[in-house]
């Protein structure tokens, strides 16, 4: 079951679908076609596929990922994923072809893996969760109409730098509370966010913990050097970040803040995370 978002990536999925309806053939899978109406109908149509002995593949971006994910959480289920998004982080951190029709071949020839997800107040969530400025910049991101592809994120980042303030944050991490006043929190199940960008370039999406990176005060000067860093994940070595890793983490903040995951914001501060390990087999 071909489940499709028809507005990722700017109605990326959708002018690809010929070409991987044409390979799913060619690779002799036998599949249809679902366009999704909302993520909450994702879920459901995902359900509905693995009810009927159908691998559910999710062709869109990774907030419709995140939503086929959560929907087979737990079961024995396995999905697909073809990168259909401005991002595709998901995909990258599998090694899949980010061209949708090549990523078919994994689907014919491939073998399921078992991976952790990560949990939002409820929410289920495949990559990285953040709050505080990378938030503000995927809010930013997700709001504009520049053709920018997945530099719309970097697009986002330097938008929101413009007005930031730092804020102060309450971390609990299995536990163990900490405080520190600086720009973002980002629980990463993966290692990868914004169209590429390694936050957490550490992060394994099998060891049952998160790589919880906290990103201190500093300059704006200063955070907007490191910002082009993160795409080769060499801002780790920066003085103002830290990672630590964690099982189950608490947010509070002393201002209002989302939470964003997979592009799209999931709840509001405080919020709990936590790792469900091993609960999804996908195809890789």
């Amino acid at each position: 079951s071909l489940i499709v978002n028809p507005v990722a990536g700017a109605g990326h999925a959708v002018r690809h679908l010929a070409s991987v309806e044409a390979a799913l053939q060619r690779h002799g899978l036998d599949h249809h076609v679902e366009h999704t109406a909302s993520l909450a109908h994702a879920r459901e149509l995902a359900l509905a596929a693995a009810a009927a002995g159908d691998t559910p593949v999710a062709f869109g971006g990774d907030g419709l990922v995140a939503a086929v994910a959560g929907a087979l959480s737990g079961t024995d289920g396995v999905i697909g994923v073809l990168p259909g998004g401005r991002g595709n982080d998901f995909a990258r951190c599998l090694g899949l072809p980010l061209d949708p029709a090549r990523a078919c071949e994994v689907l014919a020839t491939g073998t399921a893996t078992e991976i952790d997800l990560g949990l939002a107040d409820g929410t289920t969530f495949i990559g990285i969760a953040t709050c505080g400025f990378d938030a503000e910049a995927n809010r930013v991101a997700n709001g504009t109409r520049l053709p920018l592809g997945r530099l719309v994120y970097a697009y986002g980042a330097l938008r929101a730098l413009t007005t930031w303030n730092v804020m102060d944050f309450h971390l609990s991490l299995d536990g163990s509370e900490l405080s520190f006043s600086g720009y973002s929190v980002a629980v990463a199940n993966s290692s990868r966010y914004g169209g590429g960008m390694q936050m957490a370039p550490l992060a394994r999406l099998d060891d049952g913990l998160f790589d919880v990176v906290m990103v201190h005060a500093a300059p704006k000067l200063t955070f907007a050097a490191q910002l082009p860093k993160v795409f080769g994940g060499r801002h780790v070595g920066s003085p103002y970040v830290r990672i630590v890793r964690a099982r189950e983490v608490e947010i509070a903040a002393t201002r209002p803040s989302h939470l964003y995951a997979d592009g799209d914001a999931v709840t509001a501060l405080p919020a709990k995370l936590t790792v469900m390990p091993r609960s999804l087999s996908v195809m890789v």
